[in-house]
């Protein structure tokens, strides 16, 4: 092997004549197939020895950016025994963003043979993503690689989607594989694009694989995640987001396998509640569903939490730092969880000053989005920070509500809700949830303008059903009544005994006021509980 290495390679060459029949003699004499992988300079980073069929590349720890979508090595290596080049191989092309792969045939005296060079297109063509070269001989190879690979690398800058685009913004592909209804899995992406938006993502692409049975270990089949990260390199994505929650070994799979980072749907709505939180509590929750989130991500040393957390095994750490990580996580979980108690009771003593004063309680709740913080300003004159995106609200606010009749009510907005809400999140919100056990009143606020109207309220109603919250009265509201169509809301009104309102537009508010008003005087009258 030290003949190899002592061969410097120039940038002009795939593979010099005299190095391609150093390596075919080693390969011929061991019965291995030999792999180097060089960079751009000609240096030869790594000799790979395999076995008779195939050969296993190290992690190459460093990951792609915009300036170089592939990855500034090219691998070559030997074949035995005539085969062609592998499916394996053209995973390795595509998962690792080489930038080319060529096999050496070694004779049957061991000379250099035929040379098969394969490299990824910047655009698909017929369906193919790679093209391949041919030449009877490394020699007559006619490959200039410095070129070559420059233009390689322009075409794909030109062809991708990120012209003008700010280069420190993420740039993903969302990805879903399920065994649901293309119809259903479309929606939940729309919804997942609008996630992504919120945090600040941009979203290039997305790639639905319908299938009864997950691949255990990458969720995607392999042939369509080589298929998935030449796309990505195609487009300029630097980030993936499944639909689908990821388990540990999971992300630790795709991320070794892929080098690119990988996150789920649960993660990018801690991204977004970790961005939202402003308040002490919400900073407390949003910290331990995090934790709860992290700790078993924390169990195994791999190169996969460097790209989950941009900290945590960053750098290789050992086990015992691995066990120092967890304990000082569960030591920050257990305060956090303290504090969040201290934070109940607090809440509690103000519930129980309410009660006392007789002042009746009306919860707004919905799914995110909905226009929940929009009408409560509208209703009390109030502030409360509104956006046109998931999550605007985090943390629970209160404010007086005095209707016509001078009834005068304590009227509260609440997180929003959203389909398969993560379980450490539910439990971690549980303190902001508990504001609405008190409420004489739900407000169901429902987007009436809405493609998936009935699945978020299907949503909302399973979130009640958990928290035991479902006996509470609910009178539901269809807000934006001004983007639906007139006929399809009142028929909704009817069917679900509800009012239709636009929270932006206070003159639509009397039915949805007289409502409310009607239910706490009868109450009162003790015609209802």
């Amino acid at each position: 092997m030290e003949r190899i290495y002592q061969r410097r390679l120039t940038g002009e060459e795939v593979i010099a004549p005299d190095l391609a029949r150093i390596v075919t003699e080693i390969s011929h004499e061991t019965g291995r197939q030999i792999g180097l992988l060089i960079d751009r300079r000609g240096v030869i980073s790594h000799v790979i020895v395999g076995d008779g069929r195939g050969i296993v590349i190290p992690p190459l720890s460093r990951l792609r950016g915009l300036e170089t979508r592939l990855k500034g090595l090219r691998l070559i290596h030997t074949h035995l025994l005539g085969e062609p080049l592998s499916d394996d191989d053209l995973a390795d092309l595509s998962l690792l963003s080489l930038d080319l792969i060529a096999v050496l045939q070694v004779k049957p005296d061991g000379l250099p043979g035929a040379m098969t060079v394969t490299h990824l297109l910047p655009q698909a063509i017929e369906g193919k993503d790679y093209r391949t070269i041919t030449a009877d001989h490394p020699a007559a190879l006619d490959l200039d690689f410095a070129p070559f690979i420059q233009a390689l690398e322009e075409e794909f800058a030109r062809t991708g989607q990120v012209a003008g685009l700010d280069s420190a913004k993420d740039r993903a592909i969302l990805v879903s594989v399920s065994d649901k209804s293309r119809a259903k899995i479309l929606e939940s992406l729309a919804e997942l694009t609008e996630l992504a938006t919120s945090s600040g993502i941009k979203v290039l692409d997305q790639v639905i694989q319908v299938t009864r049975k997950m691949n255990s270990r990458y969720v995607l089949g392999r042939g369509k995640l080589t298929e998935l990260m030449a796309r990505m390199l195609q487009m300029g994505a630097n980030l993936l987001i499944f639909d689908q929650e990821l388990n540990p070994s999971q992300v630790r799979s795709l991320t070794d396998a892929t080098e690119v980072r990988i996150i789920d749907r649960t993660q990018l709505i801690l991204d977004i509640f970790a961005r939202r939180a402003k308040s002490r509590e919400g900073k407390i929750q949003v910290e331990i569903a995090q934790l709860k989130y992290l700790l078993p991500r924390l169990v195994v040393k791999n190169t996969a939490m460097s790209r989950l957390t941009g900290g945590i095994g960053a750098r290789g750490p050992g086990e015992t730092k691995l066990e120092i990580n967890r304990r000082r996580a569960n030591d920050r979980l257990h305060r956090l969880q303290k504090q969040l108690e201290n934070v109940r009771k607090e809440r509690q003593l103000r519930r129980d000053h309410r009660r006392r004063k007789g002042m009746p309680v009306i919860s707004i709740i919905g799914y995110t989005n909905a226009g929940k913080s929009t009408l409560l300003n509208a209703l009390t004159k109030s502030r409360v920070f509104t956006e046109n995106k998931p999550f605007a609200t985090l943390d629970p606010t209160s404010r007086r509500l005095r209707f016509p009749r001078d009834v005068e009510v304590i009227i509260t907005d609440t997180v929003g809700f959203i389909a398969d809400l993560p379980k450490d999140l539910m439990e971690a919100f549980k303190a902001t949830l508990e504001e609405m056990e008190d409420a004489d009143l739900l407000l169901h606020v429902v987007d009436a303008s809405s493609p998936a109207f009935e699945k978020h309220i299907s949503a909302v109603e399973q979130i009640l059903a958990q928290i035991n919250l479902d006996q509470i009265p609910i009178l539901m509201v269809l807000n934006k009544e001004d983007l639906a169509d007139p006929l399809t809301v009142a028929n909704r009104c009817q069917q679900y005994d509800a009012v239709s309102i636009s929270a932006r537009d206070v003159n639509t508010f009397g039915p949805l006021l007289e409502r409310m008003e009607d239910f706490f005087l009868n109450r009162a009258e003790g015609n209802q509980p």
